[in-house]
């Protein structure tokens, strides 16, 4: 089990961590969206320490506390310890740390104190970055200024191979130099300062990607990001623009992010199509947090006020919150809940942001407990993003919301009370992104066809609809659209939407998804097609092949009963990406896999027969497959343990 621990070392958070670890889970490192962890948030702290000692008694664990312990705190170090002990003999607890007196208070045994790299090693990894394959002997006046850098680096690898990137592909000898001699590395260090060649990294970025980097700072170490967050919140901010004036906001957000990658600035970097998640380095944290500066401040209970100056706020615990903690300036442009459990309950300080900050631009309330809005929610006239996702009390929402005419998106996923959506929704003209839940049992097309540049729309847990439109309307500008755990929804025309690019439907139990198998099959321009959670289906819908000569992503995920793949497989002239999940009576792949050139991600997991043909150097069919450049087959659970 590998629990990612934060700088307070909470113990109720570490307890729910390692339940709901799963070793099998994370060495796949699904595709899937859906996650399926045991909701244990509410749980009582007697609960939770019954159900982990539930989980660990009697087995032989290897438990490894990870990212960074900084708490000295003996007592809670000594609580969780005895929690561990019910393991039978040989179980074992790794903790990392960067403190000598945390490991000698931690440690049953001697610590290992890892060194930097060698100037050898350095030099060898920062020319990796730096440079193309044997693209480095074309210049060995830049190497030779390489070899004074990576000195400076201090043996750290996260330093090096960020500075390598920052300089890749640039052979201007100047800015080598600039670097090398830049003062910053004169700066005195101690334990756990912002590495200066971070900083130096930082100061190469483009100044439009130095601003956005920044909003890192409002997310707690550990935190995975998916890009939609950086989509609403850098689209909102204004961070975002179109060189040509023609490319979508969307794909510039996932540029950005591809170009953060590509400095090193991000780890754990999986692109599953649509879906794009991440890490950062806890040094690179310090790094965001370094250049916020007072403009953002992420809200912990040790803080008694805020700095006037503060622009964006994020709240991360479930402090007490009260009026006189939040400045009375009218700066205050993002409030943020970002962590799962940590909530805004109070209406009367909701009520107070609401009167206070008339230029917020996100208001991201999900996981609230407040029962209604403020009909004043309409006084902010320059709201971009209001999110009230998982709020268990909400009936009804303000008509005044729709005069909202600068609201981008509107996040209503999860809110299961939610009775009726507001009258004027098309009054909404700027609205890109909407996701429902809903108690209605119809869902009229009219009040969504006036919005032009509606993008994404989402569909969860709306379990009285059957219909979501009707007649010949169409949503023109749609691009995704998202339904999820709509138990009696029936049809979905897919010829309502002429520009859909992706597609996501999870256990939707009563739909047809074979759309009455229309003919002749319409081409369809999707790109990104995510389906799980039918299993009375025996084949996939034939509606796919309109899509091979666009798709990129295609998951198959939980269809217990399909026996077989169309061949129209092997026709997909641009798939990149391949995930099969949970489908134990698929007895092949298509013969044809060979033409898949394009396909650079295939993944297989609770697949019992694929795993005995195909998997790798041992499986009998493994050579169709074997030119793919990332494969994975995970071993069908309950096998091999």
């Amino acid at each position: 089990m590998g629990v990612c621990v934060s700088n307070d070392f909470d113990i109720r958070h570490i307890i729910i961590k390692i339940i709901n670890s799963d070793s099998a889970a994370s060495t796949f490192d699904s595709a899937s969206i859906v996650v399926h962890q045991e909701n244990i948030n509410h749980f009582d702290i007697e609960q939770l320490q019954s159900r982990l000692r539930r989980k660990l008694y009697g087995k032989r664990f290897l438990l490894v506390l990870d990212d960074d312990i900084w708490n000295d705190d003996r007592v809670k170090w000594i609580e969780l310890k005895d929690l561990l002990k019910v393991g039978t003999v040989g179980s074992k607890v790794l903790a990392t740390t960067r403190s000598n007196s945390i490991a000698l208070m931690m440690g049953t045994v001697p610590s290992y104190v890892l060194k930097g790299l060698s100037i050898e090693n350095c030099l060898s990894l920062f020319v990796k970055w730096a440079f193309k394959e044997g693209e480095e002997d074309k210049y060995p006046n830049l190497v030779e200024i390489g070899k004074e850098i990576v000195k400076k680096c201090a043996g750290v690898p996260l330093a090096v191979r960020t500075l390598g990137s920052c300089l890749f592909s640039k052979f201007d000898l100047k800015k080598w130099e600039l670097v090398r001699d830049s003062e910053i590395w004169t700066l005195e260090q101690k334990q756990n300062d912002i590495l200066p060649a971070l900083k130096l990294s930082y100061d190469q970025m483009p100044s439009y990607l130095r601003h956005c980097f920044a909003y890192i700072a409002l997310y707690p170490k550990d935190h995975t990001f998916y890009a939609v967050e950086f989509n609403n919140l850098w689209i909102a901010l204004g961070l975002v623009q179109s060189w040509n004036g023609s490319e979508k906001q969307e794909e510039i957000v996932r540029e950005y992010i591809n170009e953060l990658n590509s400095r090193s600035f991000l780890q754990d970097f999986k692109d599953f199509g649509y879906f794009c998640k991440f890490k950062v380095h806890d040094l690179v944290h310090d790094l965001a947090l370094y250049v916020a500066k007072e403009e953002f401040v992420v809200v912990k209970s040790h803080i008694l006020r805020l700095p006037e100056r503060v622009k964006h706020l994020s709240i991360v615990e479930n402090v007490s919150i009260c009026d006189s903690l939040f400045p009375k300036s009218r700066s205050v442009r993002t409030i943020l809940f970002p962590i799962k459990g940590v909530s805004l309950d109070s209406e009367t300080l909701l009520n107070t942001w609401v009167e206070r900050y008339k230029y917020l631009r996100v208001l991201d309330l999900r996981n609230s407990l407040i029962e209604t809005l403020p009909n004043s929610i309409a006084k902010l006239e320059r709201l971009c993003v209001l999110i009230l996702s998982n709020n268990c009390k909400i009936k009804r929402l303000p008509n005044s919301i729709c005069k909202l005419l600068n609201l981008q998106v509107l996040l209503l996923n999860g809110c299961m009370e939610l009775e009726t959506l507001p009258k004027g929704l098309g009054k909404l003209i700027s609205l890109r992104e909407f996701c429902i839940t809903t108690k209605q049992s119809v869902l009229s097309l009219d009040k969504l066809t006036s919005l032009k540049h509606l993008r994404k729309l989402g569909f969860h847990y709306c379990d009285n609809l059957k219909l979501f439109f009707s007649g010949e309307q169409q949503l023109p500008s749609l691009e995704t659209l998202y339904v999820k755990s709509c138990g009696n929804f029936e049809s979905l025309p897919l010829y309502i939407f002429p520009k859909l690019q992706t597609l996501i439907i999870f256990d939707c139990k009563m739909l047809n998804l074979y759309l009455n198998n229309e003919s002749p099959i319409r081409r369809l321009r999707t790109k990104h097609l995510y389906i799980g959670d039918f299993p009375e289906l025996l084949s996939l819908p034939e509606w796919i092949v309109g899509a091979t000569a666009t798709l990129e992503t295609l998951e198959i995920n939980n269809f217990p009963n399909l026996k077989m793949f169309s061949e129209c497989l092997t026709t997909m002239s641009h798939l990149k990406r391949l995930y099969i999940i949970d489908c134990p009576q698929l007895l092949s792949l298509p013969s044809g896999m060979h033409r898949l050139t394009t396909l650079d991600d295939l993944r297989i997991y609770g697949c019992s027969e694929l795993y005995q043909k195909y998997r790798p150097q041992f499986g009998e069919y493994w050579p169709m497959i074997s030119h793919i450049k990332h494969v994975f087959i995970g071993e069908p659970r309950g096998e091999g343990e």
